[in-house]
């Protein structure tokens, strides 16, 4: 792929990470949108290799901290969701009980610093994390560490729907050669 035809791709993938996490202002949609907008740049990955990844991911990161309305899928798309295809691409080339240790650490230290920034830095106080006494970001933790596997296994899934199926079109409109 030529220069600009890399340039374009990392732009657009960018662009729909950033605009899928605009929308994360919708109601109930607080976590879907940043596990949403991380699939848009997984094209980058593919295509281009880790170190064309992180340079989609650095661009969707910056447009996110400067458009994206709330704070929480902010933190979780620039702590987990945003360098998760990058992170799972990379994993996934190590021994398999390894590249799973490798992403369940990722996860929990994400969610760990999300909670401390939203909690330490942001501001919010102690009682938005609980529900009628229980701790949500327990119940959270746990929650994600059980749905992270379908989240890998829907990204695999994505990645052999988009080598089979979109690749060969984007390859023509970025004229690989």
């Amino acid at each position: 792929m030529k220069n600009a035809g890399k340039v374009a791709l990392c732009g657009l993938s960018a662009a729909l990470a950033a605009g899928c996490m605009l929308l994360s202002a919708i109601p109930a949609t607080e976590y879907v949108m940043p596990a949403l907008a991380g699939f848009f740049l997984l094209p980058v990955t593919v295509e281009l290799g880790a170190k064309g990844g992180w340079s989609a991911y650095a661009a969707a990161a910056v447009l996110t901290l400067l458009f994206a309305p709330l704070p929480e899928p902010q933190c979780l798309f620039l702590l987990f969701f945003g360098c998760y295809p990058v992170i799972k691409c990379t994993a996934d080339r190590l021994r398999p009980l390894l590249g799973w240790l490798v992403k369940l650490a990722v996860f929990n230290t994400a969610m760990l610093i999300t909670y401390l920034l939203l909690w330490r830095v942001i501001g919010l106080p102690q009682d938005a994390f609980e529900l009628f006494g229980v701790n949500l970001p327990l119940i959270f933790l746990l929650a994600g560490n059980l749905i992270l596997p379908l989240y890998d296994r829907a990204i695999a899934v994505f990645i052999r729907f988009y080598c089979a199926r979109l690749q060969p079109s984007l390859r023509r409109v970025f004229k690989q050669r």
